[in-house]
């Protein structure tokens, strides 16, 4: 069966830190179907790749916004 990965980078412009990083990390990766995650606190954005049928978009950034972050359009 073919996978249904999709690759998002999403602009989160209220992380700073490391504790915001450590955050958005242990809040993306207990989502089911995520299969990867990076973080760039430089340019605050977060690379995700995630499987399409267990998961939305739409949760994923329900997700952080529930942990304190919203994802810039």
């Amino acid at each position: 069966m073919a996978t249904t990965a999709t690759d998002v980078t999403l602009s989160v412009p209220d992380m700073s830190c490391q504790h915001c990083v450590n955050t958005i990390d242990a809040t993306l990766k207990q989502l089911p179907g995520v299969e990867f995650v990076a973080i760039d606190l430089s340019h605050k954005t977060v690379h995700l790749r995630y499987n399409a049928s267990q998961l939305s978009l739409e949760k994923v950034e329900a997700a952080l916004d529930d942990a304190g972050y919203t994802v810039a359009q």
